[in-house]
Order: C-alpha cells, then sequence, then structure tokens
C-alpha cells in the first residue's frame, strides 16, 4: 500500500517521558512527565497518551466532516470527539494502548450518526494506523 503524501512534520523527544517534545517549526512545544500511574512523579507536563488522545479525537473529526460530504450530510458545528486512551502490559509482553472515542454529533438522527461514525472510522488516518494492533472503542454520545 502506498500513501500520496500531502503534509509531512516533523517533532524530536528528548529525555523521554520527563523530558521534551518540540516540533520543527516551533508551533508545538511542551514538557512531559510521567504520570504516577506509571510510575512517574506526575509533574506538570503533558504524556504521550495525553497526545495521542487530542491528535485522535482531532482527527476523527475532520474524517467526521469528510464522511459527512461523501453521505451528504452536514456536520454540525458544535461535533465533538472525545479520547480516552489507556496504557499498560500486553499478554504477550511489552506495553499497548487502548483507544475509546465518544462521539458527539447533535441533531443528528441516531441511525445517521452511527452511518457517520462508521465512515469515518474507515476515513480517520489514526483509525487506520490503529486497525489491528489497538482495540478502539467507538461509542455515540
Amino acid at each position: 500500500m502506498s500513501v500520496d503524501v500531502k503534509y509531512t512534520t516533523e517533532a524530536t523527544a528528548t529525555g523521554g517521558r520527563d523530558g521534551h517534545a518540540r516540533s520543527q517549526d516551533g508551533r508545538f512545544d511542551v514538557a512531559l512527565s510521567t504520570p504516577k500511574e506509571l510510575g512517574g512523579a506526575g509533574g506538570n507536563g503533558s504524556n504521550p497518551e495525553q497526545l495521542f488522545a487530542a491528535g485522535y479525537s482531532a482527527c476523527f473529526i475532520g474524517a467526521l466532516k469528510v464522511a459527512g460530504q461523501q453521505l451528504k450530510m452536514k456536520i454540525p458545528d458544535d461535533v465533538s470527539v472525545t479520547a480516552k486512551v489507556g496504557i499498560g502490559p500486553r499478554s504477550a509482553g511489552g506495553f499497548g494502548i487502548t483507544a475509546d472515542l465518544t462521539v458527539s454529533l447533535p441533531g443528528i438522527e441516531r441511525d445517521q450518526a452511527e452511518k457517520l461514525v462508521d465512515a469515518a472510522h474507515q476515513i480517520c488516518p489514526y483509525s487506520n494506523a490503529t486497525r489491528g494492533n489497538v482495540d478502539v472503542g467507538l461509542t455515540l454520545a
């Protein structure tokens, strides 16, 4: 499978989970800290799971808009997606993540909303990247 790349970005992390991450253009610049639940000190920094949740939820809204165009449905301006991302040891060794997306499509009938969510899940690059690797749950709010 090939991808016709339209945009590329770059970010560099230093210090791992208790370090820093910055995009090459400097618009994204964040301190990182390990959550206490993972044996860290907590701290004021963000963590990779939060960044993944933010990226997945924003990207899924973009996919909903594309799906809406394809299905000739208007996506409400107040659409929202909440991504809940978990991390923990895998039974096969190493660590894995889970993702649960809760999608709010105010004013759209449930059956139509389900069609939009299903279509968006096929379109979204995060969904395509995780398919077969990460347990992803989809719920309509």
